[in-house]
């Protein structure tokens, strides 16, 4: 099966770029590609407006409550939001978030009309005991708990891997063993869903590297972060995409 490449833009706690909104922007989808912008709360409603794919970086599971400084899964998507982060690895170090809270997170997303990105990967300690297919066996828990949602909805999912260790670091990681990872991450998925799930790498993508990565045959996009804050370098991270 083909499967259409995603590239995602964590925009995190940024301001958007200058030039983010222009007309030829880099932002936007092509028809060759789902391209999806992560801005902050604050930036979404503009993102909107100015004709792009946005997903929230988090969003709570719960519809409404007394959850101060939160925002549910369906009030983003009331907003405009078609995309959600779920479980990514600054979320579960800085606010502790569960393999079961970010099943939750998911089920509600899918109910509310969002398409999830599983956030998986190991820590460096982790991955130099040789613990990285232990790990994300147990953070892919939260894929085997949507199975009993209808089969429409448990099969819009996607899975970002973004080793800890390379996030923000510097350190690149070989395309080859990625695609290795990546293998074996798909084999973990329901058998229905595992030709048509997309597993994207992140983890000091830039503009030099991502053609290698997407050179790959289960390597079906890039959660790109400080890259997709300057406008040249996303450019050609997108144009790498065949």
């Amino acid at each position: 099966m083909q499967r259409k490449p995603l590239l995602c833009a964590n925009w995190k706690m940024f301001r958007p770029p200058d030039g983010w909104d222009a007309t030829d922007s880099p932002y936007r989808s092509q028809a060759r590609a789902d391209i999806v912008i992560f801005p902050t709360h604050l930036h979404i409603t503009k993102c909107i407006k100015a004709k792009m794919l946005v997903g929230a970086q988090y969003g709570r599971p719960e519809p409404e409550g007394a959850f101060t400084g939160d925002v549910s899964m369906q009030m983003l998507k009331a907003q405009g939001c078609s995309y959600a982060l779920c479980g990514h690895s600054e979320r579960r170090q800085n606010h502790g978030e569960t393999d079961i809270f970010i099943a939750e997170q998911i089920i509600a997303a899918l109910e509310a009309g969002l398409h999830p990105i599983l956030c998986i990967g190991e820590t460096k300690e982790e991955y130099d005991k040789g613990k990285t297919q232990s790990i994300l066996k147990r953070q892919l828990s939260p894929v085997s708990m949507i199975n009993s949602l209808p089969a429409v909805l448990s099969s819009v999912v996607s899975i970002a891997y973004e080793p800890v260790w390379a996030i923000g670091s510097g350190i690149n990681a070989l395309p080859a063993d990625i695609q290795n990872i990546h293998t074996f991450i798909r084999s973990l998925l329901p058998e229905q869903s595992q030709k048509s799930t997309r597993i994207l790498y992140g983890g000091s993508v830039n503009e030099l590297n991502a053609s290698g990565f997407l050179a790959h045959e289960d390597i079906d996009g890039l959660l790109v972060g400080a890259c997709s804050l300057e406008v040249e370098k996303f450019t050609e991270i997108m144009r790498s995409i065949s």
